[in-house]
């Protein structure tokens, strides 16, 4: 009977629209939620076999949920220097320990240091790849090497002097056999600061020779800390003043013997270019009594140093700056992209899981191979648009509406009907 039809196809319609209404205010509840994807609402008519040219059987309409999971969020700054957002194509990876180390994805970057130092956001750990100082991955960018970032992997810093430039003028107005002294600091590997001694002794005309001292410990100098084992460099000028020659060259510092228990120490020193003026020189110093003039002595190295602060950058790479101003990359940031985002199965707290219909997870570094550019110190908004939500619902109130009239009708139908049979 077609009044039946027409019943059972505006219930099926009062049924389809609650829960298209459901998805809407999902979506407005999450306006202000982190990386959050709205649901659509697809309708589908529902169609019997029965229908003829001189009778019409309703059917109904179906409805189901859509995840926008690969739309855009507009990114927004924040304060938060361990903030992540991703730009483009891809997620997250995150795993859980309280459940087994289970993988999980996400676009929700606000990640916060727990007590142990581990990237987290609702207890689920950041995945990333160890890299060197210079950010370079090491070993491969695989599955295999991925793992929680922990921010403490380098809580102290401290590097050995391996180099050192210096410039100075030594006085050509001085006399042969005049000695001077400078002094020098060098980092042992073990972050300690050292001075070390350097006597300029003029040999001849634009000859001087410089030799170098045990280390001393630099709040100290009476503490010796190692020996200087590099021997007396030969350095000559030209008759304009520059450089003419060093032997050895290019000289170097040995140091062996560290009583803190370092390890043995090799400084390039770079004393200038031969026929530049650009590192030692011999010019008259015009004094009474002639004196070295040091311009600057620059080591590289640095002293201990503990772990201040950590942030991300473009890129997704994790540094951690220490107390004595070293900044160094320590890890770096995994997207996994998949075939169908859209076919990856929710769950709470902005986490997805792998389905057959969104394919197993490809990891990619920032950028690379189609993947989305991770952005530091950034969120990825609601993709909610509240207006648009709005419009939507007042469209569901309405068919809603029109559904329950339709059944209304219908039941005055049923009454006339009733009532005709009756009599």
């Amino acid at each position: 009977m077609s009044l039946t039809g027409a019943l059972s196809s505006a219930i099926s319609a009062l049924n389809s629209q609650s829960q298209s209404l459901a998805m809407i205010s999902d979506n407005i509840s999450n306006a202000d939620t982190t990386g959050y994807k709205t649901t659509s609402a697809m309708f589908e008519d529902l169609v019997t076999a029965s229908n003829s040219a001189t009778s019409y059987t309703s059917g109904g309409v179906n409805v189901s949920g859509r995840a926008n999971i690969s739309q855009q969020g507009l990114l927004a700054a924040t304060t938060n220097a361990t903030d992540v957002a991703i730009q483009g194509s891809g997620f997250f990876v995150t795993t859980n320990a309280t459940t087994g180390g289970t993988t999980s994805y996400t676009r929700n970057g606000a990640f916060t240091t727990d007590n142990s130092g581990y990237l987290v956001n609702n207890g689920n750990y950041l995945e990333g790849w160890r890299t060197d100082a210079q950010g370079n991955i090491l070993g491969n960018a695989s599955a295999a090497s991925l793992g929680p970032i922990n921010t403490q992997v380098a809580a102290t810093s401290g590097s050995a002097t391996t180099k050192a430039t210096i410039a100075a003028n030594l006085p050509s107005d001085a006399a042969t056999g005049a000695t001077f002294s400078s002094s020098m600091t060098a980092y042992d590997s073990l972050g300690t600061a050292n001075s070390i001694q350097i006597t300029w002794t003029k040999t001849g005309a634009n000859a001087w020779t410089a030799s170098f001292g045990n280390p001393t410990l630099a709040s100290n100098s009476s503490t010796t800390t190692g020996t200087t084992s590099s021997g007396t460099v030969a350095i000559t000028f030209n008759s304009d003043g520059s450089l003419a020659s060093t032997n050895p060259s290019p000289p170097t510092i040995s140091v062996t013997g560290w009583t803190d228990g370092a390890a043995n120490s090799s400084i390039a020193l770079n004393l200038g270019t031969v026929g530049k003026t650009d590192g030692l020189t011999q010019y008259a110093s015009g004094e009474t009594t002639p004196s070295v003039d040091l311009t600057g002595i620059t080591p590289d190295g640095l002293p201990y140093g503990k772990l201040s602060s950590i942030a991300i950058g473009k890129g997704g790479v994790v540094d951690a700056t220490y107390s004595n101003g070293q900044t160094i990359a320590i890890y770096k940031i995994a997207v996994a992209t998949f075939s169908d985002p859209n076919g990856l199965s929710a769950a709470s707290d902005g986490l997805y899981s792998a389905t057959a219909a969104s394919g197993n997870a490809t990891l990619q570094t920032s950028g690379a191979n189609g993947a989305g550019t991770i952005y530091g110190s950034e969120l990825e908004s609601s993709t909610t648009d509240t207006s648009g939500q709005f419009s939507n619902m007042i469209s569901a109130q309405q068919a809603y509406s029109a559904a329950s009239q339709v059944i209304t009708t219908v039941n005055k139908m049923f009454d006339t009907l009733i009532s005709a049979v009756s009599r």
